[in-house]
């Protein structure tokens, strides 16, 4: 039975002898309790509240980039899902997908919006990136990426990058390549870009611009149509809304989009440094709750208006709402009079959305071999230390899903060319036509 401090003999104020000899019985009561709980006492032990499930950091900072692809962290914000888990959270609209990467390494950011090459890159110090461990533990969408080219192009180049090598050629030949953009290094929009211009024959170059038929630069997301309206670039790989925007404004037009070349690609994640999730798992567990949440209520369509609402401010990409909306609802005018309703329009949960698939790390390996930002075969088993697919699944089984699985399966892109996670992954990395492989 618990024990119970002794009552004073009368309803009248305790006299100053009774009220010492009531806090000293207190103390040696409450001292004996200590006692037990230390000697390990079972039936003791039996009484005390469980361990406190609350996040162990709950003011977390998100890095973002101006693109569509950094909703569910906004809406996650805007929508109160990171409140309901416990977390107190704060955006934190970056300038580039350098500065994003920098943030999350000094700890000013906790978490981030991130490229899937990213925390690759810098878990293995690659291309500049000091080495930093990183993780991710979730797919924030799938889809959403475009490459677009100037206006001039309109009616000659279309989703073949064939047709684009007589004007490479041309413009080389005269000692002036063409310009291309994409984001950042190892990225996405980065590999796209390289994939479809040697498609067509044409080589992007190594890490270093080596062997190229083309420039290939280093551009911001937001800053792509403003370079492109002065003339600083032919052509561009980046998210929405960018793609949209240039054509709204006139000055350029969607060649294809990236799920035209992959269907339901990997595109952005949410990333941590491994140092801070593994003092935080809790914390990691209420993030990727509170964005399931918001993710689920983003892929209701009725909801996709109100999404857009969010989004566009100032705060967040600073775009108008239906330069936004349309290719959220599928809706694609390509600007050169093809025009679609796309079904792999980004996603933000369907089709298994969120689930970071070790397989697409793997075939990111195999691109960084390619195109010669590693000497010699990488070591594919940090695929395993980045890709943490075991902390996403502890946190969605507390939520009761158990159907969000993994997937080994291979799968083939826009140019017949299929990739095996289980297969020879050195093989597949030597297998293209055009590459920069080194060692």
């Amino acid at each position: 039975m618990k024990p119970s401090v002794p009552r004073p003999r009368s309803s009248a104020a305790p006299t100053s002898l009774d009220r010492r000899q009531f806090l000293k019985q207190g103390a040696l009561l409450t001292g004996t309790a200590a006692l037990f709980a230390a000697l390990g006492n079972r039936s003791w032990a039996a009484t005390a509240a469980p361990a406190s499930e609350a996040p162990e950091t709950p003011d977390v900072k998100f890095g973002i980039i101006a693109l569509t692809d950094c909703s569910p962290i906004v809406v996650a914000h805007e929508k109160g899902f990171f409140k309901k888990y416990g977390i107190r959270s704060k955006i934190s609209k970056e300038a580039s997908w350098a500065v994003i990467r920098d943030r999350l390494s000094t700890g000013d950011n906790q978490a981030t919006h991130m490229l899937i090459g990213m925390p690759y890159a810098s878990t293995m110090g690659l291309l500049g990136s000091p080495k930093k461990p990183m993780v991710y533990a979730w797919m924030l969408n799938r889809n959403g990426q475009a490459i677009s080219l100037k206006k001039s192009f309109r009616g000659k180049v279309a989703a073949d990058a064939a047709a684009l090598k007589p004007f490479v050629d041309e413009a080389k030949k005269a000692g002036k390549p063409l310009t291309f953009a994409m984001t950042f290094p190892p990225g996405t929009h980065a590999m796209w870009m390289r994939y479809w211009l040697a498609s067509g024959g044409i080589h992007p170059g190594d890490a270093s611009g080596a062997g190229a038929d083309v420039n290939l630069v280093t551009i911001p997301p937001p800053q792509m149509v403003s370079n492109m309206r002065v003339g600083k670039m032919d052509g561009f790989c980046v998210g929405e809304p960018w793609n949209a925007r240039a054509i709204d404004d006139g000055i350029g037009y969607t060649a294809l989009t990236t799920q035209d070349m992959w269907k339901d690609h990997p595109e952005k994640v949410l990333a941590f440094t491994e140092e801070f999730a593994t003092k935080n798992p809790k914390t990691v567990k209420a993030i990727l709750k509170a964005v399931h949440e918001a993710s689920e209520w983003m892929d209701n369509f009725d909801n996709r208006s109100e999404m857009a609402d969010i989004v566009s401010q100032p705060s967040y990409i600073n775009c108008p709402k239906e330069i936004i909306l349309g290719r959220l609802l599928g809706d694609y005018d390509y600007g050169d009079g093809r025009k679609k309703q796309d079904e792999f329009a980004m996603h933000f949960s369907r089709r298994n959305c969120n689930f970071p698939q070790p397989k697409y790390g793997k075939w990111w390996l195999t691109q960084f071999r390619r195109w010669g930002m590693v000497d010699g075969a990488p070591d594919y088993a940090v695929v395993d230390k980045v890709c943490r697919h075991d902390l996403y699944a502890d946190a969605m089984a507390e939520l009761g899903l158990k159907d969000r699985t993994r997937d080994d399966s291979p799968f083939t892109l826009f140019d017949g060319k299929s990739f095996d996670p289980a297969g020879d992954l050195e093989a597949y990395a030597k297998s293209f036509a055009v590459h920069a492989l080194k060692g």
